[in-house]
């Protein structure tokens, strides 16, 4: 199509001509083919009209979504809340451009407890599917969720392995993280007992939890089980300083409270959990596409495509503004959850209260963001145009390659270059080279002669720098210029000296001093540090090898190709050492005598030590 306002093709005009008068989904499509909208509609006729006619009355979003739409598609859906259903699956399979929508919601993770195993475990995963286990999510920060899962692990010694096709208990029995039902060791019933537990911290219920195991910590101390009393007591200790940080908010009952706020970096939604009362938690969500939309519109797609996904839905979920569909999403959630679900729209109170303080943490989640960004920006590309300017120089240095040099006594001398571009690391450029003139000797300045020969010694060079940063002082600097003036290069070149920072640049014996606490300081020392890092790392890969190659050469049967394969299968001497025959046999190349000669060898030393 044109820009809006144009007339539509005349097949688009013959299928409005052809539009049902039932609920449904319809999806809009450009000239190739992809879907770029999802919607519902009560009335499919009624709603998809609308879109083409009088476009003038339509937000700037629509009219340029409008303009793209080459054909498009229906799906009639016997009510409301079906369409509501399918259109949700629709956004998250196809995640169209037009359609606001969760960011990254495709990685949300969820704590999964496996009910259809014989003994359940706790684990992270990214995927609901429906296999008898039960999920709780989604939560937004992944490292949360594992602090959450080691505080589970230590209250109850749920099992965390994989596979129960074991001789003998693991580790984890022996420190009392687990009751061992690998080797038969569990009580069914105990630790049927501790995985409804589980549930019911996940959901918040502390009180019912407490409860359960104060009640089984009698029974075990009535039978004499005091072992399992004292463990049980040990478990209810926890899980009481656990419930100690929650606080009481609206009393009685499960609710979410939803509070949402705008700022230049988009809109921020955040959601209070609220169970038994209880604040057990919050999530806050990102939402993109969502620049021109209406609060209420922002609300509903929030509500539909997280509620979607959600595996616990609340009796009541509390707004911070109406909604258009309300009645439908109620409809929806109800029939979901199997209970009723009511939408909210609290105006004085505690419910209020909570809904109010979560539009103030996501007003702060924005204002957090938007300092980290600035701080972020300081430290690159302001740090980039204050060293500039601190240099001197005609052009900031957006890229910049730091050269390093490595070795001990001359013996396996290296060099590295690492690349920043904008004040960040570009790992996919950085180089390391292996130094052939200076073998055997220490002489950084050939080596850097060298180093320098190979990046920058042509005419063309590709991706050249607009800043050259050599670590070392004025003897490594200008063995550096001799190589790159000497090619014709005229890219600015400093020498980045080891102690105080200072640098020196070319024409001058005066170093130029970064001031103390500087942006521009920080970066040349991150630049100095990740090229003073690589190089030796790369070093003592290589030293690793010629360690091999020496100690391997007092092994009968071990020549160049089999010291060779086992550094590539290995890696390491210390792997090579811990190695059994059986592990060096399986080696390409070995046989199993040589094998065998390689591992008395070690064994021999090991004995000697």
């Amino acid at each position: 199509m044109g820009s809006a306002g144009e007339p539509v093709m005349s097949n688009i005009e013959e299928k409005l001509a052809l539009l049902p008068d039932s609920p449904g989904v319809y999806l809009m499509k450009n000239a190739q083919g992809k879907i770029i909208y999802v919607g519902k509609a009560v009335v499919l006729k009624n709603r998809v009209r609308q879109y083409f006619q009088n476009t003038k009355s339509h937000s700037p979003k629509v009219r340029v979504m409008v303009s793209h739409i080459a054909d498009f598609e229906t799906i009639m859906t016997g009510s409301e809340v079906e369409a509501l259903i399918l259109e949700c699956n629709l956004i998250k399979k196809h995640r169209p451009r037009y359609n606001i929508s969760l960011k990254d919601d495709k990685t949300y993770p969820y704590v999964k407890v496996t009910l259809a195993d014989e003994y359940p475990r706790v684990m992270l995963t990214r995927r609901i599917l429906k296999d008898g286990a039960r999920y709780f999510g989604p939560y937004t920060n992944v490292g949360a969720v594992h602090e959450s899962l080691k505080l589970l692990r230590r209250l109850f010694p749920m099992r965390t392995c994989k596979h129960m096709d074991v001789d003998r208990p693991c580790l984890e029995y022996h420190i009392k993280r687990c009751l061992a039902p690998c080797v038969g060791l569990a009580d069914a019933d105990e630790y049927r007992d501790m995985v409804r537990s589980v549930c019911l911290f996940l959901e918040g219920r502390t009180d019912e939890v407490e409860k359960a195991l104060e009640t089984r910590m009698e029974a075990a101390a009535g039978n004499l089980q005091f072992e399992l009393a004292a463990r049980l007591r040990d478990q209810l200790k926890a899980v009481r300083r656990v419930a100690e940080k929650q606080n009481i908010v609206t009393g009685y009952g499960d609710q979410d409270a939803v509070g949402m706020a705008r700022s230049g970096l988009g809109v921020c939604v955040q959601v209070f959990l609220v169970r038994a009362g209880k604040m057990v938690g919050r999530e806050h969500f990102l939402l993109s596409g969502s620049e021109a939309e209406s609060d209420e519109a922002l609300l509903s797609a929030f509500l539909k495509q997280y509620y979607y996904r959600a595996a616990f839905i609340p009796k009541e979920i509390l707004l911070p503004c109406p909604i258009e569909e309300q009645a439908v999403i109620e409809e929806w959630l109800t029939t979901r959850k199997g209970a009723r679900v009511s939408l909210l729209l609290p105006q004085r109170g505690q419910k209020h209260e909570i809904v109010q303080m979560a539009e103030a943490n996501a007003e702060k989640y924005l204002a957090d963001e938007a300092a980290r960004i600035r701080t972020a920006t300081s430290q690159t590309e302001g740090a980039v145009e204050e060293l500039g300017r601190a240099l001197g120089l005609a052009k900031k240095p957006w890229r910049m390659e730091c050269f390093d040099i490595s070795h001990i006594q001359g013996a396996e001398t290296v060099a590295s270059m690492v690349v920043f571009e904008g004040g960040v690391p570009k790992k996919s450029d950085y180089r390391r080279f292996k130094i052939k003139s200076a073998e055997g000797k220490p002489d950084d300045f050939l080596s850097m002669r060298e180093v320098t020969t190979r990046r920058y010694g042509k005419d063309e060079v590709e991706n050249m720098p607009d800043l050259i940063v050599i670590d070392g002082g004025l003897g490594q600097l200008g063995s550096a210029l001799s190589i790159i003036r000497g090619a014709g290069h005229t890219t600015p070149v400093i020498g980045l000296a080891k102690q105080f920072e200072l640098i020196f640049v070319e024409g001058t014996n005066e170093p130029v001093e970064l001031p103390r606490h500087s942006q521009a300081l920080y970066l040349m020392q991150r630049i100095r540090d990740e090229a003073h890092r690589f190089a030796i790392t790369y070093h003592r890969k290589l030293r690793g090898k010629r360690n091999l190659v020496s100690v391997l050469d007092h092994v009968e049967g071990v020549g160049p190709a089999r010291r060779k394969a086992l550094w590539a299968h290995f890696g390491t001497l210390a792997k090579i050492k811990e190695a059994t025959v059986d592990e060096l046999a399986a080696v390409k190349g070995m046989t199993r005598p040589t094998a065998q000669a390689v591992y008395n060898f070690f064994a021999v030393q090991k004995n000697m030590e």
